[in-house]
């Protein structure tokens, strides 16, 4: 059964006067940017690989469907993961996912499989999987407990900016040749962003910050180490589980209407836009 573990010294040395967390709150904050860039570039994958691969939209929507899906299957693993190896670590970690799944689009651009797209999905949403496990968390205690919603509410808020940018980055480096048919264009983007990844890693793994989230034991204890306290099973608290059933419709709905705005917009009686331009709407 599930149960719920708080850490209790991280929150309150985060809390100790003369702390500050400026440069570990910026840095996680680009983690929030990017996980958001990934996931909204998605809307541009859509049309292009539904009109690469000749896709009805249920076979397009697949792309969704891999993407959350990862979020599903991943989470609970994720979140024993990051118990064992520690919150930074496990930020690490999911960077090198995501970078993986990020390069893996150059050989199922060269295959020229629409399945290995999905794969590529499937592990680049795995890496997202963990990286929101250990960071939002990170937020969280990155300085006083009554203003972790405000510090949350302003990472989201790069995270917005993230889906702001990707439709147009994806415009004009996936669906300016749209025409032609071809996995060409995702092959540079989707490798800029791996490197992108990889390099954010490297700087998570030396970044100092607090210890949060290792698994405990007796001798960790005894040396003063992060201390939880047991707060029970999830099940019995109910505003979390319809939190997660608000969240479920909230972005089941948010993803639908972005993933099908581009084809919709570019139907004749609704805008005839082009793909590229209706992009940026």
């Amino acid at each position: 059964m599930a149960h719920i573990t708080q850490p209790l010294s991280a929150t309150e040395n985060s809390q100790k006067p003369g702390s500050t967390h400026t440069f570990a709150l910026t840095s996680l904050t680009t983690l929030f940017f990017m996980w958001g860039f990934l996931t909204c570039l998605n809307d541009i994958l859509i049309p292009y690989l539904k009109g690469m691969f000749s896709l009805n939209y249920t076979q397009a929507m697949l792309v969704q469907f891999c993407f959350f899906g990862a979020y599903f299957v991943m989470s609970i693993p994720a979140g024993k993961l990051v118990s064992k190896i520690g919150y930074q670590f496990g930020i690490v970690v999911g960077l090198v996912v995501a970078a993986i799944g990020c390069a893996l689009f150059y050989p199922a651009a060269e295959a020229h499989v629409y399945e290995l797209f999905l794969l590529a999905l499937f592990v680049l949403a795995s890496g997202i999987t963990i990286l929101q496990v250990s960071a939002n968390p990170y937020v969280s205690v990155l300085g006083p407990a009554k203003t972790a919603s405000s510090r949350l509410t302003m990472t989201q808020a790069f995270n917005s900016l993230g889906t702001t940018v990707a439709p147009l980055f994806g415009s004009w480096l996936i669906l300016s040749e749209i025409s032609q048919a071809t996995a060409e264009q995702v092959k540079f983007p989707y490798l800029m962003l791996s490197a992108s990844l990889l390099a954010l890693a490297i700087i998570f793994a030396f970044l100092k910050l607090p210890k949060l989230g290792k698994a405990i034991d007796s001798e960790a204890e005894n040396q003063g180490d992060t201390e939880f306290v047991d707060l029970g099973s999830v099940w019995k608290y109910r505003h979390l589980i319809l939190g997660a059933i608000g969240i479920f419709v909230y972005v089941g709905a948010e993803v639908a209407i972005g993933s099908f705005l581009v084809g919709f917009l570019t139907l004749d009686h609704i805008a005839g836009l082009p793909e590229q331009q209706a992009a940026h709407y």
